[in-house]
């Protein structure tokens, strides 16, 4: 955590995470502007009647972080009082999020997402894909609002970023001689590219120059690689009633991460047991090992390097966006129990 961060505890009298310190420091500020984000979402969730609308409300009701939405207000220029166009550039983002939710729960097969069950488990393939690609619209259609082609361009470049991103997972399913290049690469698209979006909107849409803008997105682009790191770490040593869902679900869809490439350069025993079918004996032996091996706190510290990167990036636009609470925000992807 950054001395601001603990200077910022110090003064409220609160000891915890960085998460406890922004809740107590700044949520009461930012949670008027998320529950209109999610007022607007309701609305829109909410239109296309039918089996679109209940699958399209049942992924908005499954709740999240609500993570990017977030990031929009919070990367708005310094005294800036969010409009509009924060708005809806935050209902934009979080609803591309939720699009990728649904799809990816239908490649994957998922049965369960945040411990209930997924839109494709109840609907089936067909009403589910049509659900992303409602969520998917609508989000650009709402951006729209902002008259802002160069909003509208940023988070369409991320949609494709997502897309290559979502193929990339997909053709490198069950090689687990993937390199940790490849896998950073995978992360920036199919994550980071997000995160860097939200707060590239923030920035752009409260008035801020090219500089800040692009500050701000490699501000975004690091926190999603370590919150992409973490949420692969918690796959490995997660609760699983903290997290909804059953350790080691990377390794049964084959999608190998940091925690496990890190994992199998200390253990060279790791490699046969990746070999062949993975029943759920040799998952448990897997886990097991890659906990022991020292990869967790390898990961760890991969993602505690990003947030430091993070702060660089901030560094560069003190006095002009509030950088404390995104200081916090940083510390936070890297003290994660869900």
């Amino acid at each position: 955590m950054s001395a601001s961060g603990q200077k910022a505890g110090a003064t409220d009298g609160v000891k915890g995470s960085a998460l406890d310190l922004f809740r107590s420091r700044y949520l009461h500020r930012f949670a008027p502007y998320l529950a209109e984000c999610e007022r607007r979402m309701a609305g829109i969730t909410g239109q296309p009647g039918g089996s679109l609308e209940s699958s399209s409300t049942m992924t908005l009701a499954a709740g999240g972080k609500r993570l990017r939405p977030l990031l929009v207000f919070l990367s708005a220029r310094k005294g800036y009082e969010p409009g509009e166009d924060h708005y809806v550039a935050a209902v934009a983002v979080e609803m591309v999020h939720m699009a990728t939710l649904v799809h990816d729960d239908v490649l994957d097969g998922a049965e369960l997402r945040r411990g209930e069950p997924t839109v494709v488990s109840r609907y089936g393939p067909g009403v589910s894909i049509a659900a992303g690609d409602y969520l998917f619209s609508s989000a650009f259609d709402v951006l729209s609002a902002t008259g802002s082609a160069r909003s509208v361009s940023l988070l369409a470049s991320t949609s494709l970023d997502l897309s290559r991103g979502e193929l990339m997972q997909m053709a490198a399913a069950g090689d687990f001689s993937l390199t940790r290049q490849d896998y950073e690469e995978r992360c920036r698209l199919k994550t980071s590219s997000l995160f860097a979006t939200s707060c590239r909107l923030g920035a752009l849409l409260s008035g801020c120059g090219d500089e800040v803008v692009e500050a701000m997105g490699r501000f975004g682009s690091c926190i999603g690689l370590a919150f992409q790191i973490s949420d692969d770490i918690l796959d490995f040593s997660g609760d699983g009633e903290l997290t909804g869902k059953l350790s080691g679900v990377d390794l049964r869809d084959g999608t190998v991460t940091l925690p496990l490439i890190l994992a199998m350069e200390q253990d060279r025993g790791l490699a046969p047991l990746l070999a062949g079918d993975l029943d759920e004996a040799r998952i448990t032996e897997i886990c097991r090992r890659v906990r022991l091996s020292g990869g967790l706190e390898s990961a760890r510290r991969q993602a505690e390097g990003y947030v430091e990167q993070a702060a660089r990036a901030l560094s560069l636009v003190e006095g002009v966006i509030d950088t404390e609470p995104l200081e916090l925000i940083a510390a936070a992807t890297v003290d994660r129990s869900t």
